[in-house]
């Protein structure tokens, strides 16, 4: 039986971990199963990584979102969370709202350099 992959955008390349591993590497360490209990909120946990972090750390992070950005751009909020909690590692499943966020936040990392 074959696979249908009609749906997929044509071009569009895979996500892959390799392809993503400081946005995999946060998303693992900050959007796990209790994130909701320990930070409230995907911003907050985005912006308890800011404190953590090395500059160097934020910066791969901040390129890393903004490449999957542009690598999903198009795509439903299902299929950009299919990626984030699939090959990505998150536990959270984001909204639109929360998208936007963490869009803003890791954007501001880059212009604060």
């Amino acid at each position: 039986m074959s696979t249908d992959h009609s749906s997929k955008k044509p071009g569009a390349m895979p996500i892959s971990a390799t392809d993503f591993s400081a946005l995999r590497s946060f998303l693992r360490g900050y959007f796990h199963q209790d994130m909701k209990d320990e930070y409230g909120s995907p911003a907050e946990a985005v912006q308890e990584f800011c404190e953590d972090a090395s500059e160097e750390e934020r910066t791969a992070v901040a390129k890393d979102w903004s490449r999957f950005l542009d690598q999903t751009k198009g795509q439903s909020l299902e299929q950009i969370n299919r990626h984030l909690t699939g090959a990505l590692g998150s536990s959270y499943s984001l909204t639109a709202d929360d998208l936007q966020q963490i869009t803003a936040l890791l954007r501001d990392l880059g212009k604060s350099r």
